[in-house]
């Protein structure tokens, strides 16, 4: 019986949930309850908590990014970068998100996963810039066709980060993949995985870059299709 008392946060979490309680209380409420029915003082289960939070505190450095976009935005952000991808003359939406499917490849196959994502790169800047390129080529897109370009903006940065961080031997990744063929028996090196990713990560970026080349056409035909449609 004493063990299902250990099982109460799960239940108290279920609740808390379920009603729309705060979720750190209720998480807190939760630790506290296993804490207690285990045994524990109750300030040894707030020692817990604490120090659970100094070492993962890393974690949370990331939540500082949504505000900076936020103020950014505020600012002006999306509308400079429409203004500039608007003067040149040369910039499709295809052009732009090829050229971030490079950047996005590159940087995440060096390691460097957190100078891309979708909230600090591609709503700010990239999904702004590739709306700004088809408008000035195309005019004014209708709210499903800019729709379709963010999609084709998220797209290429789930594309680029998930096939080439592979080819960096420290990614999470290739430790998994390490860790579960050693448990097969196979003894493989991570080296030996990154290098078997290139493949794949070239493969990925030949497919996906002729779909955001052919991006343009696609607007245009969609484009021309809403015209006659409108037409009586």
């Amino acid at each position: 019986m004493d063990q299902l008392f250990l099982l109460s946060g799960i239940l108290i979490i279920g609740i808390g949930f379920a009603v729309g309680l705060n979720p750190l209380f209720v998480v807190a409420v939760a630790a506290l309850a296993t804490g207690l029915a285990g045994g524990m003082h109750p300030l040894t289960i707030v020692g817990a908590l604490g120090k659970a939070f100094v070492d993962s505190r890393y974690i949370a450095i990331i939540w500082l990014v949504l505000p900076v976009i936020g103020v950014l935005e505020r600012a002006g952000l999306r509308e400079r970068a429409h203004t500039l991808i608007a003067s040149i003359a040369s910039a499709t939406a295809g052009r732009i998100l090829l050229l971030y499917l490079v950047l996005r490849q590159i940087t995440a196959a060096l390691g460097l996963l957190t100078l891309g994502g979708h909230a600090q790169m591609v709503r700010p800047l990239i999904a702004p810039m590739a709306e700004a390129a088809a408008d000035s080529r195309l005019g004014k897109l209708p709210e499903r066709l800019v729709f379709m370009v963010r999609a084709y903006a998220a797209a290429t940065d789930n594309v680029g980060a998930f096939f080439g961080e592979d080819i960096f031997i420290a990614v999470g990744s290739i430790l998994l993949i390490k860790a579960v063929m050693q448990q097969a028996g196979y003894m493989v090196e991570p080296l030996q995985l990154a290098f078997w990713a290139i493949p794949t990560a070239v493969m990925a970026f030949v497919i996906h870059g002729t779909r955001v080349l052919l991006l343009d056409r696609k607007l245009k035909r969609e484009l021309a299709r809403e015209k006659r449609e409108v037409q009586p």
